[in-house]
């Protein structure tokens, strides 16, 4: 991230510097669990099963607010930790239960983890052309009864 800041730098100067407490540079190790502290709450990752660097959010405020989000991955024990009683839980869900592909989730699996997680409400984000072809929500109620939105490009 910070190559590609100082490549945009080089492209647009001084327009998009920020003093240093509006934009610091923090490196994440992808290949574990972190935790860092925010002025709102803090923020935990943990690693993902799809890329070696892949990584899901969770971030937590002060006031007890919980929101998690998946990134790509197919189901894991992080994710269900990740997700476990949020708010709104973001869940990457690409594809058909019928088309499963590695790295991914289906809305099948994406209910699983939202069940196991026991949280609130549920997006559904990341879907692939083929999820057209079917009701995701329906296709998730198979494991999951809480509230389903599915994300729409706009």
């Amino acid at each position: 991230m910070q190559d590609f800041y100082q490549r945009l730098r080089k492209v647009y100067g001084n327009w998009i510097e920020l003093a240093p407490p509006l934009l610091t540079f923090e490196e994440i190790d992808y290949t574990a669990s972190s935790e860092m502290d925010l002025p709102f709450g803090r923020l935990l990752t943990l690693p993902m099963v799809h890329t070696e660097e892949s990584l899901g959010y969770r971030l937590e405020s002060r006031e007890g607010l919980v929101l998690a989000y998946s990134g790509d991955t197919e189901y894991c024990e992080n994710l269900v930790a990740l997700a476990k009683d949020a708010d709104l839980f973001f869940c990457e869900c690409s594809f058909p239960d019928d088309l499963k592909t590695k790295g991914h989730l289906t809305p099948k699996g994406a209910g699983r983890v939202a069940l196991e997680a026991d949280c609130k409400s549920m997006v559904l984000t990341h879907l692939y052309p083929a999820c057209d072809e079917i009701d995701v929500v329906e296709a998730c109620r198979k494991e999951y009864s809480g509230e389903i939105i599915v994300a729409e490009d706009q």
